[in-house]
């Protein structure tokens, strides 16, 4: 395992693509966290300039509440997608520079390279979630120290969702850019899917004019993004009447794990069946 690891991590080491997107990625998290509450409140500021009674503005980087609202922020698709594309290219290019043929010229199995990038998966997962624990618990220690008794409890499930979502989402790459082989094709069949098709499906399936459903939860991506489906802000549920989730389901769970599963076993089957 170790052995695969390093591997994988001379690979890594030159692929300035790789850290570009990975810098990206946590330069557009970070902004969008600490932006966050400004934005919201701009929005209510907005709404009150109409409401006779003004809605209080909103507070989301206090304990506990800023476990889930990091975690929130951090599972959008639009972010998400970063590293979903950094997940592609490593597996991609290794058909379009045809790495993996001399991977197994050098005695590596083709059971060992995708144990190799399951592998990467998570790590990759393991330390982006370990980042984001840590950010969150700065950001929250910094605005209410440690006077709720229950700080750390609420932090635990969100951030073990928020792992699982990483893992699965990638996976989720990792299987689209082994079935296609081409990066740039991977790359935007991917984040068309995730950031355009799905979504209007989504809408699609919850139109008023559809019957009632719940199709749209079993969709692959939402399935994902729905395990932090809302940030834990109060006045959502006055304006919107939205029921604000208080801990990640495991059922929930389930579903984008029976995706990763299922992908991961198709990977497997192919890869022992097709030539390289």
């Amino acid at each position: 395992m170790i052995k695969l690891l390093r591997i994988e991590f001379k690979k890594i080491r030159s692929y300035k693509v790789f850290w570009i997107l990975i810098s990206l990625y946590f330069v557009f998290l970070a902004a969008g966290i600490l932006l966050a509450e400004f934005m919201i409140n701009h929005m209510v500021n907005n709404i009150n300039s109409r409401m006779p009674i003004p809605f209080p503005h909103v507070a989301i980087y206090y304990f506990p509440d800023v476990w889930q609202n990091v975690t929130f922020f951090a599972s959008i698709r639009y972010v998400l997608i970063f590293p979903a594309i950094i997940m592609i290219i490593l597996i991609a290019n290794e058909f379009t520079y045809k790495t993996i043929r001399q991977n197994v010229i050098n005695g590596m199995s083709k059971t060992e390279f995708l144990i190799s990038k399951l592998l990467i998966i998570l790590l990759m997962a393991g330390v982006m979630t370990v980042i984001l624990a840590a950010g969150a618990f700065f950001i929250g220690l910094s605005h209410s120290g440690f006077n709720e008794v229950d700080f750390f409890s609420k932090g635990v499930p969100f951030m073990m969702g928020f792992f699982i979502s990483l893992i699965c989402y990638m996976v989720y790459a990792f299987f689209c850019g082994f079935i296609l082989r081409n990066t740039g094709l991977a790359i935007a069949i991917f984040t068309l899917y995730s950031l355009i098709i799905e979504p209007v499906i989504y809408f699609f399936l919850r139109a008023p004019f559809m019957f009632k459903n719940t199709i749209y939860t079993y969709l692959p991506v939402n399935s994902v993004i729905r395990l932090t489906e809302y940030p834990a802000i109060p006045m959502l549920k006055k304006l919107m009447g939205l029921n604000l989730q208080d801990h990640v389901s495991f059922v929930a769970c389930l579903i984008p794990i029976g995706y990763a599963v299922i992908m991961t076993g198709i990977v497997f089957w192919v890869m022992n069946r097709k030539d390289l």
